[in-house]
């Protein structure tokens, strides 16, 4: 996907063929951090082949054609630097080189926190995945160790740390831990560190430094940064802790009535007012591209899912764009990317692909990607892609739910998503428990005409549109204003008296409006 608007504007809507089977689908859809792709038709309009994407741009976005509330030149310059000093190396930074990772998984056995729905094997098993997702990072050693408290100081009652820290010592080459829970505190992190010799890792910095490896987007790298400021903060504040306890008090920084603690506190939230800041201004770019987008009247259909779960690998099948390459990894799609597809009906619509959700997920990471997830918020129907392989899958399903319940999404979206079964081939004679679910198999393309029908059935009710076909005089202006203001379908021309039969898709007021225009015209419901 591009960071920012490409400086264009976007090209003239191309005419569906007449009596072609597939109308030409129309250029000119993009959003900030989001490339569309029309597959096979980028190359028939003469803009690059298969995959390649269309990137137009918001008209008053092109150089030098005065203000009036337009982008200056110089005012991107100045953007650009500021985005730059942003997107500097990052304190919290993991580094490129090999680990080599015992990964420490603490198994509640009792109490409310014993998790109802997985079991220690399946957690650790999910934590020694993210490990495999880093390029040069491995898994010496998995340990599963008991505790009734993992909120406490060591995680561990006393005998099981002592043990612990005895294992841990006595495994060669060993250079990290990962300590399999959400979050730790910087000076439990660094007691840890001295008891253990060797760094610690916790749930948010690995997923944290897997967001970070896999972002491309300037947006995405900001939301990374985003999601540091709480851990700069809590790192600043046992820091000056132990500096003082050092030195015995705070000092202030040379007669500036600013203590370091004061001054570090002003320069985050500094950092932090300009990351929202630049979020935001990406964020108007792409309200006022949907804007556009919405005009053109492309239903949007947002694919969502645990991380790893098939979400790419459907689109790929349900567009058929070769240029999609689906990775056997977690997180492998961080930012947002737009695919169009065609339904049953040849109507073109666009499926969105998003970033994968994960079980303990910290909330700050959640929080920093909402300017991301806020594009599901505008979609026409929510695609839920479930790995029903998975032994938690019916965790990741309530992990999925649990967020996008805290997404605030409209209630319809929530009512009217499409639950999908994938991997299916995996698993004989498999039939869904769950009622209304589709079993399908991306990778083989089992159940995909079932389910297209039942988007299609879904996007018709919630945009309001209708398939339907005229009949119409061809001296009249009726063919071009349906071209105008409707998507043609087929066009068939009856010579000998002058009319055609026309199927269209048309959205509800279009339809008044041409029944008002047109009276007389023959219309006729499928």
């Amino acid at each position: 996907g591009c960071p920012l608007p490409s400086l264009r504007r976007p090209a003239p809507r191309l005419r569906p063929r007449v009596n072609h089977g597939r109308p030409r689908a129309p250029s000119g859809l993009s959003e900030a951090g989001i490339a569309v792709t029309w597959p096979s038709i980028a190359a028939r309009a003469g803009r690059g082949g298969p995959g390649r994407p269309v990137r137009p741009c918001p008209r008053g976005f092109r150089r030098g054609r005065g203000d009036g509330g337009r982008t200056r030149p110089e005012e991107e310059e100045e953007d650009e630097a500021e985005l730059e000093e942003l997107l500097g190396p990052s304190p919290l930074a993991v580094g490129p080189g090999a680990q080599r990772v015992a990964v420490v998984h603490p198994a509640v056995k009792w109490g409310p926190k014993k998790p109802q729905l997985t079991r220690a094997e399946l957690q650790i098993a999910e934590a020694v995945a993210l490990i495999d997702t880093l390029q040069n990072w491995t898994v010496l050693e998995k340990i599963i160790i008991p505790t009734k408290n993992p909120d406490k100081k060591f995680i561990f009652g006393k005998g099981n740390f002592q043990a612990l820290t005895e294992k841990i010592k006595k495994l060669p080459h060993v250079t990290a831990v990962f300590l399999n829970v959400e979050r730790i505190s910087s000076l439990t992190k660094k007691e840890l560190e001295d008891a253990w010799g060797v760094k610690v890792f916790d749930r948010y910095t690995v997923v944290l430094h897997i967001f970070r490896c896999n972002a491309r987007t300037k947006e995405a790298k900001l939301q990374i940064a985003l999601a540091e400021i709480p851990l700069l903060r809590s790192n600043l504040k046992n820091d000056v802790s132990r500096l003082d306890q050092q030195r015995g008090g705070s000092r202030y920084i040379m007669g500036s009535g600013e203590t370091f603690m004061e001054t570090q506190n002003r320069i985050l939230k500094e950092k932090e007012l300009k990351i929202r800041n630049a979020l935001e201004k990406l964020r108007r770019k792409r309200s006022l591209l949907r804007t556009q987008r919405r005009k053109r009247e492309f239903p949007i259909i947002s694919v969502m899912g645990y991380t790893n779960c098939g979400k790419t690998t459907l689109i790929k099948a349900l567009t058929g764009e070769a240029g999609l390459q689906p990775r056997d990894q977690l997180f492998a799609t961080l930012d947002i990317t737009a695919h169009a597809g065609y339904l049953p009906s040849h109507m073109a619509v666009i499926y969105v692909d998003t970033i994968g959700f994960l079980t303990d997920l910290p909330h700050n990471l959640v929080e920093s990607f909402s300017a991301t997830l806020e594009e599901v918020a505008y979609s026409d129907l929510i695609v839920h892609v479930r790995d029903i392989t998975h032994p938690e899958t019916i965790l990741q399903k309530a992990t999925v739910l649990s967020v996008l319940k805290n997404l605030n999404l409209p209630s319809y979206l929530l009512d009217s998503m499409v639950e999908v079964h994938n991997k299916v081939d995996l698993i004989e004679r498999y039939k869904p428990t769950e009622e209304n679910a589709l079993a399908i198999s991306a990778l083989h393309g089992h159940g995909l005409e079932e389910l297209k029908e039942e988007i299609e059935k879904k996007i018709l009710t919630a945009t309001g549109k209708k398939i339907l076909t005229v009949n119409i005089n061809l001296e009249g202006p009726q063919l071009s204003w349906l071209y105008k203001e409707a998507t043609v379908q087929e066009v068939e021309v009856m010579p000998e008296d002058g009319t055609a039969r026309v199927k269209v898709i048309i959205g509800n007021s279009a339809f008044g409006r041409y029944r008002n225009l047109f009276p007389n015209s023959k219309i006729f419901m499928p």
